[in-house]
């Protein structure tokens, strides 16, 4: 009697074997898809996508190349997740944890081949992330104490990250860019008071940091072009007239004459919600929402600069920054709490008139305006000046420093190394898989590079045998240099970051033995 299957006709089942190559298949294909785009010299790929207006991105930011992908193996959708959670978490690393994980598959696939189980793997692999990170925590420099040298480390970090983005031309000047930003936060991690604006035109080495806060918006007519210590009211609610808000319902006159009081009434009503707004004493009103001529002309007549429509976004920071609150009733000014800044005037950056707002109380915001060539070129400065100023705000919490340039990897490859050679059992071969996999992101770099990976990793191995060795990969001159000198650096928290997310994806993916898909939903016939 044959079997009744269990699953319904359209979902398949792949078991033990096949189901374990899909998903090595898959992850490695992922991995080697942003592998190219690891190191100094990383290339860009282009993103187009077939919707409307076919939008194309140009990037080399891993996160932002996998989040764009739509794609159907279970097992790379795993490695695309490991890049967001790095991007949130620390914001850079992206694709060096997802090119780890997809060697680690590599690894791991042979030892599967070799008839080792699976679960000795992971045990192995566990046992030797612990070791690496254990190798990275002794070699840690922090410098928190030191105020000089913990900028100046903040300086090569950002050097360092920007390196493989767009802005690596300038990456002098974009370094001291994101550090004295980032400085500002003291401590913080929040970047919402660093805020970005981009602006076609110039080129990057235009774009500059301003203290205060920018608005996108131009400064109506007939109201002051420049204001001293400022009390700013934000606010988000209607200053269109009120019309009667009732869906469907109407207003019936008997002649011109009653449609002329209505208005005069709805003149009034606008004429005193201004009244009270001005009772609050201020000299700048900013709206979320439309301010109508007849409330503008108000404000002009009392030399109050009142800014309509400022999105969201917009009332949200200038709050935050000013030290407002956003209000929306205006019956008792007293519990309104009023932003203040020192002065506000109108600027012009390229083509565009913008107001700005200096000596605001919270010192710890700024504006960074980015000018470049286009717009495929702005957004891509911006991911990448993001990523630095991510990598800045958390290195300033944990202010751990390694070398950067594959250093790192060939330490913590060196005391896997050993702790295979004095582990017994089948789980040594595993931890040796691991140390081999650490060392494949050097290798990619070198590659990346178009110089002699083999020749290039084999002499970092024989410098690191060394006591105390500062040796990494010199893509510039396409040999082993000393990172010390050359000031390259990286947060320990995004290495750590990057070992433990992509050990953890690894060894998710190698669990698994059976990939079910279900079937898909049928749409009834509505005939």
């Amino acid at each position: 009697m044959a079997i009744e299957r269990i699953l319904k006709d359209d979902a398949s089942e792949e078991k033990g074997e096949r189901a374990r190559m899909a998903s090595f298949v898959g992850a490695m294909a992922i991995a080697d898809l942003v592998k190219t785009t690891l190191g100094p010299k990383g290339m860009d790929k282009i993103l187009q996508s077939t919707g409307r207006g076919q939008t194309v991105t140009v990037t080399n930011d891993g996160a932002t190349i996998l989040k764009s992908l739509h794609i159907d193996n279970p097992a790379a959708k795993v490695l695309v997740d490991i890049s967001k959670v790095q991007d949130d978490e620390v914001g850079d690393g992206t694709t060096s944890v997802v090119v780890l994980a997809g060697e680690l598959l590599r690894e791991a696939e042979k030892l599967v081949a070799s008839k080792i189980h699976p679960m000795t793997i992971i045990a192995g692999f566990r046992m030797a992330a612990e070791c690496a990170r254990e190798a990275l925590l002794k070699k840690v420099v922090d410098n928190k104490a030191n105020e000089e040298k913990f900028k100046t480390d903040l300086m090569k970090i950002a050097k360092t990250t920007l390196s493989s983005k767009i802005l690596s031309q300038d990456k002098e000047h974009f370094a001291k860019l994101a550090v004295d930003a980032v400085l500002r936060l003291k401590g913080s991690t929040n970047l919402e008071s660093i805020q970005i604006i981009k602006k076609p035109g110039g080129s990057l080495k235009d774009s500059f940091l301003d203290e205060g806060f920018i608005l996108d918006k131009k400064i109506g007519i007939g109201q002051p072009k420049r204001i001293e210590n400022a009390n700013i009211l934000v606010a988000n609610t209607a200053m269109d007239t009120d019309k009667v808000k009732i869906y469907g319902a109407r207003v019936r006159v008997d002649s011109m004459a009653k449609v002329a009081d209505i208005e005069a009434a709805e003149k009034q009503k606008m004429r005193e919600k201004v009244d009270k707004i001005l009772a609050h004493g201020i000299n700048c009103f900013v709206n979320r929402q439309l301010i109508y001529n007849f409330p503008e002309e108000l404000f002009a007549n009392a030399g109050v600069l009142a800014i309509e429509h400022a999105d969201f976004d917009g009332i949200e920071r200038l709050a935050l920054v000013t030290g407002g609150e956003i209000a929306s009733t205006f019956d008792n000014p007293e519990s309104v709490k009023l932003g203040h800044c020192k002065l506000i005037e109108e600027i012009m950056i390229g083509e565009d008139k913008l107001i700005k707002f200096s000596g605001v109380e919270m010192g710890q915001a700024c504006t960074v305006v980015l000018r470049g060539a286009s717009h495929h070129v702005l957004d891509e400065a911006e991911r990448s000046l993001h990523d630095a100023l991510c990598v800045l705000s958390q290195t300033v919490n944990d202010s751990r420093v390694l070398f950067g340039g594959g250093w790192p990897e060939m330490v913590m490859a060196k005391a896997v190394d050993e702790l295979a050679r004095t582990t017994p059992g089948k789980r040594s071969h595993a931890i040796e898989a691991f140390s081999r996999a650490l060392v494949a992101i050097p290798t990619t770099i070198a590659d990346n590079a178009g110089l002699d990976s083999a020749e290039l990793v084999a002499r970092l191995r024989a410098e690191h045998n060394k006591e105390d060795s500062n040796a990494g990969i010199d893509v510039i001159s396409g040999s082993v240099g000393d990172m010390s000198e050359l000031g390259i650096s990286e947060a320990f928290k995004v290495k750590q970051a990057v070992l433990l997310s992509a050990t953890e994806a690894a060894e998710m993916i190698l669990r698994v033995d059976e990939i079910i898909t279900c079937a898909p939903r049928r749409r009834e016939d509505r005939m």
